[in-house]
């Protein structure tokens, strides 16, 4: 596991932009935190850092966006689905030409790959917030010491 510190939603969007370049098809990265911790805010730095121009927000209610970028941008909020990703055909997403951004994924765990980058985001104080990344698949691991270095 590998963490850091942002001090504010400008620097968690910065490290979420250099994550972007560095990913490619298929690259699944959940995102997990309580409301209000920055997931979108993270997501909209990831995605400008794939080259995305439209406005980033939360599909909460819509439960997935599509973006255009380098790479294809799917970005989930399950948190209204019960159990699993079957509700949005998120295999056919996962396996796909891009990358998956699924806040909330602890909800449907059981539907994800084993290998991906888990981030859990946590508020530390107003603007601060503890980013831990938790790599499984030696791909991911790279990933992850590339945008901590």
């Amino acid at each position: 596991m590998y963490t850091l510190i942002t001090h504010s939603a400008a620097e968690t969007q910065a490290v979420a932009e250099r994550l972007a370049t560095l990913v490619e098809a298929g690259t699944v990265i959940t995102l997990n935190g309580d409301l209000g911790a920055g997931k979108t805010t993270f997501t909209q730095g990831f995605a400008k850092g794939l080259g995305v121009t439209r406005n980033v927000n939360s599909p909460t209610f819509t439960i997935m966006k599509q973006y255009k970028g380098r790479l294809p941008l799917y970005h989930m909020d399950v948190y209204r689905l019960e159990d699993t990703g079957d509700d949005i055909g998120l295999e056919e997403y996962i396996n796909g030409d891009g990358v998956a951004i699924v806040e909330w994924s602890n909800l449907i765990e059981s539907s994800l790959p084993e290998e991906r980058l888990a981030i859990t985001i946590e508020r530390v104080g107003d603007e601060e917030r503890k980013l831990t990344l938790a790599p499984t698949g030696e791909r991911y691991v790279q990933i992850a010491k590339e945008v901590l270095a």
